[in-house]
C-alpha cells in the first residue's frame, strides 16, 4: 500500500516563497509519476504540477512560479512556491500514479493535505 506524507505548508504572506514536500512509502518510488494538487472549499480539487523521469507539467496559474521536483534516493517530491498570491491558498495534496497521464487526472494515491494560507 502507498503512503503519502506532505508536510511544509504554512501561514506567508503575498509575494513570499514556501516549500512543500512528499514523502512515498513505495517500492521503486522511480518509477511512479508524482503530482500535487489543490483544494478551497466549495471547488473541486485542481491539479497544479506533475513529474515522471524528467518530464514536467503545471496548471497555467502557476507557471513561472511552481517548480515540482523530486529526489528518487530519498522516495520524496518537492513543490517549490515563489511569488505567492493569495489566490494560492489552499490545501495542498501531493499525489502518486504509475502513469504520468493518470497523475493529471485520476492518480490512485493521495496524501493527507497540508495547508497554505497566503495573506495579501
Amino acid at each position: 500500500q502507498v503512503q503519502l506524507v506532505e508536510s511544509g505548508g504554512g501561514l506567508v504572506q503575498a509575494g513570499d516563497s514556501l516549500n512543500l514536500s512528499c514523502e512515498v512509502s513505495v517500492r521503486d518510488f522511480h518509477t511512479y509519476a508524482m503530482g500535487w494538487f489543490r483544494q478551497v472549499p466549495g471547488k473541486e480539487r485542481e491539479f497544479v504540477a506533475a513529474i515522471k523521469y524528467f518530464r514536467a507539467d503545471y496548471a497555467n496559474s502557476v507557471k513561472g512560479r511552481f517548480t515540482i521536483s523530486r529526489d528518487d534516493a530519498k522516495n520524496t517530491a518537492y513543490l517549490q512556491m515563489n511569488s505567492l498570491k493569495p489566490e494560492d491558498t489552499a490545501v495542498y495534496y501531493c499525489a502518486c500514479d504509475p502513469s504520468f497521464w493518470a497523475i493529471q487526472k485520476t492518480p490512485t494515491s493521495w496524501g493527507q493535505g497540508t495547508e497554505v494560507t497566503v495573506s495579501s
